[in-house]
């Protein structure tokens, strides 16, 4: 995972490192704490300059500071991880492979065809020397953050970046779409003192009975949001990249699928309310396919990285194994449970894995809820006993739903393997910390986004991922701090599996046409909505998120399935949404969380009680714009 920037002006009047602010490489170097290169380019006869800034965490591979060059003055960015398509060899690192990969490319077609090839999260800038081409994106899920801000004072300049920085101009930063990768030919810019960005979409690969379909989502705002001497263009020659998953079956049955379990009603799910199902043929080889294709999403990412092995032997050293390299954001829900159990699969029996869960201070309570809550402590965690009272009743505060289910998932976990270590992080958030973090790191880490939303669940991740909490090991509490450099989230199951509530609302309104409508829409927009966020969130530790359940492959496998395959919404919660992912849970062994009802984290970790409980999710956050960089 990288920190990459490059800037872009259009006159050498003026050096370009004028627009790279000290708080910009500040913020990039938080990205990639082990090394930090700049590279400028200025092109006097055609009056054009390039500053390149690449920060990197080493994670797999021999180290490879960036920007990188080659003998034909081509410079390359990468923040990306090759999991699949492209070879990577055990000790290669994927940087130095794409950029060989690129050098060798004599077309534009040669270098869609690439990024068409790529599975895995990416982000990228490219300098193509020879031709004055400066080629940049993100993957078909914007997995990886990049910026864009235009700067009309400073010589129609143009700065791409992973992060944005603290700005006293009216020049916006936002998120470049991830509708397919663009080109921006800087000799003709040059010469016209205009920027024109040609962008190549992302479609699916035409086939018989197939309907071609464009992925060009907002394409129209884009161009509205752009200044007047910016303009976006489609590529002239048609030539677009290839998505990597194929399109969302939208069948629907003719006739209504009979529940296997029509007696359960709300107050009566169980986990052996889910046996119905597995006793059926079709449903069990499902269950198993997808099984299959998590675990593979998961062994990529939690083997890709680096672990102090010897390069002779491939053997793991001995001082790694008391650390863990690999952490989950756990709430103790269906989706963080799934890849705890498939990751202990694959990592090394003798390397710990941090379960990070969150937990915002709660409100004082009456009398009444105290004891309840301690009640909750005390059931939950039998080791709590051994405390002290004031560190109880201290610790209750934080007592919140997903502190709750995480034990107990904890426990499950404990039970499948009890020979792991299982590293419990309870990380405790203060209002005064929040306000404190929110201001000096969280505000400008969640811009351009903006909503009540984006800040509960962008504060909640930061501090879950940041690690800094407390572990108890047989009755003794001590400080802990994570040192995982990967960070595993269960985000798009939820979109993939009909998870949210909105789901259900839309069911019932318009019947499974409009479910569908509504899952075809939420991968559409997860690049915008949640992802790019996250990574520069998550990614201000010195820490790379991974997401198993947006695996090309795990997308394909549940995009070729009919909705009613993969969920039921006729069921009760806890059953219904997301049944296909529960039934998997069921078979690998877990037992309460597999009926878990689906709860959002800012109502799981109580960051949405503890300012306004009053605002909607979608309202514009005032926390955030008193301190934003417009």
């Amino acid at each position: 995972m990288c920190g990459i920037c490059c800037v872009v002006s259009l006159s050498v009047q003026h050096t370009v490192g004028g627009f790279f602010k000290d708080d910009l490489l500040c913020n990039l170097r938080r990205r990639g704490p082990n090394s930090s290169q700049h590279l400028i380019k200025t092109v006097s006869d055609l009056s054009y300059q390039c500053l390149f800034s690449g920060h990197i965490l080493h994670l797999r591979g021999l180290m490879t500071p960036q920007p990188l060059t080659d003998i034909d003055n081509n410079v390359f960015l990468w923040n990306g991880e090759v999991f699949n398509g492209i070879h990577i060899g055990t000790v290669e690192n994927d940087t130095q492979v794409m950029f060989h990969h690129l050098s060798s490319c004599s077309s534009e077609s040669d270098i869609l065809s690439l990024f068409s090839s790529v599975q895995g999260p990416w982000s990228f800038i490219y300098y193509q020397a020879s031709r004055h081409y400066l080629w940049f994106g993100r993957d078909y899920f914007g997995r990886r953050s990049l910026l864009w801000q235009f700067n009309n004072e400073l010589d129609r300049a143009l700065c791409l970046s992973s992060v944005s920085a603290l700005s006293d101009s009216d020049n916006q930063w936002q998120e470049v779409p991830a509708s397919g990768i663009y080109k921006i030919d800087l000799k003709a810019c040059a010469i016209s003192e205009s920027l024109v960005l040609i962008l190549y979409p992302w479609k699916y690969h035409s086939r018989e009975n197939a309907i071609e379909e464009t992925f060009l989502s907002g394409l129209d705002q884009i161009s509205k949001d752009l200044p007047a001497y910016v303009s976006l263009t489609m590529s002239e020659s048609k030539l677009s990249l290839i998505t990597p998953v194929v399109p969302l079956n939208r069948t629907v049955p003719e006739t209504s699928v009979d529940s296997h379990c029509p007696n359960i009603t709300n107050s009566l799910v169980t986990v052996e309310d889910l046996h119905g199902f597995l006793a059926e043929e079709h449903k069990k080889k499902l269950v198993h396919q997808l099984i299959d294709v998590l675990s593979e999403a998961v062994k990529r990412r939690v083997l890709y990285l680096f672990r102090d092995t010897d390069e002779l032997t491939g053997e793991i050293l001995s001082i790694s194994t008391k650390k863990a390299h690999v952490a989950i954001l756990f709430s103790g829900g269906i989706d963080s449970m799934l890849i705890a159990t498939l990751a202990d699969r694959h990592i090394p029996s003798e390397e710990p894995i941090d379960l990070l869960n969150v937990a915002f201070m709660i409100k004082e309570q009456t009398k009444q809820s105290k004891q309840k809550k301690q009640h909750e402590l005390h059931s939950c965690q039998e080791c709590f006993k051994k405390l002290d009272t004031t560190l109880v009743d201290n610790l209750s505060r934080f007592n919140v739903p997903d502190r709750i289910t995480g034990r107990a998932g904890l426990e499950e976990l404990e039970t499948i393997n009890p020979s792991r270590t299982w590293n419990f992080v309870e990380i405790n958030v203060t209002l005064e910390e929040l306000k404190r973090m929110r201001q000096q790191r969280i505000s400008h880490l969640v811009y351009p986004l903006d909503t009540v939303l984006d800040d509960s669940i962008g504060c909640a991740v930061w501090f879950a991922s940041r690690g800094e909490g407390f572990i108890t090991t047989q009755g003794d509490v001590k400080p802990y701090k994570s040192s995982a450099k990967v960070v595993l989230t269960g985000i798009g199951a939820d979109e993939q599996l009909a998870g949210y509530s909105r789901h259900r609302v839309c069911f019932r309104k318009y019947g499974l046409d409009g479910l569908n409508k509504e899952l075809g829409m939420e991968l559409a927009r997860i690049s915008s909505r949640n992802l790019g966020r996250d990574d520069r969130i998550i990614g201000d530790h010195g820490k790379e998120a991974r997401f198993p359940f947006l695996d090309e492959d795990v997308v394909s496998f549940l995009n070729s399935l009919p909705v009613s395959e993969k969920a039921d919404l006729t069921l009760p919660r806890g059953i219904g949404e997301k049944l296909l992912l529960r039934l998997a849970a069921k078979e690998l062994g877990l037992t309460a969380s597999a009926i878990l009802p689906k709860r959002a984290m800012q109502f799981g970790t109580r960051i949405a009680k503890m300012e306004n409980s009053s605002e909607k999710a979608s309202d514009k956050c005032s926390r955030l714009q008193s301190v934003s960089v417009d």
